[in-house]
């Protein structure tokens, strides 16, 4: 059987704005969040907020090649793009911080400095 790919067609056309971005500001950065995002939905990525502030320090940008769930709690001022937030994650990380989606934050930064990936 073939591969096909995410069938999420949001999901397909992030995936080709971050391999585009990537190859114009030469961004290894977005190249490896697109190669995560195109993984088969069983094995993407579900991070809690517990472990994004054990990875964290005040004042840095992260982004979550997947989904972002509410378990802890954020002790300081973090920027946090994903794919998608739970309800209450979105409020608790707003809270403290900025919740974007991936596009806002490739906007913001085409060349990807100081982003880490949590996964």
């Amino acid at each position: 059987m073939r591969r096909t790919g995410p069938t999420n067609i949001h999901l397909r056309l992030l995936i080709s704005r971050l391999k585009k971005k990537a190859r114009e500001n030469n961004a290894d950065i977005w190249r490896r969040v697109a190669e995560m995002l195109a993984k088969p939905r069983r094995q993407r990525i579900a991070v809690n907020i517990s472990k994004i502030n054990r990875y964290t320090k005040p004042g840095d940008t992260v982004v979550v090649p997947g989904k972002v769930l509410a378990s802890g709690t954020l002790d300081h001022k973090v920027v946090v793009a994903a794919w998608a937030f739970s309800q209450k994650a979105y409020e608790k990380i707003s809270e403290k911080g900025e919740c974007l989606s991936i596009d806002e934050l490739v906007e913001r930064n085409p060349r990807g400095s100081n982003v880490k990936i949590i996964a």
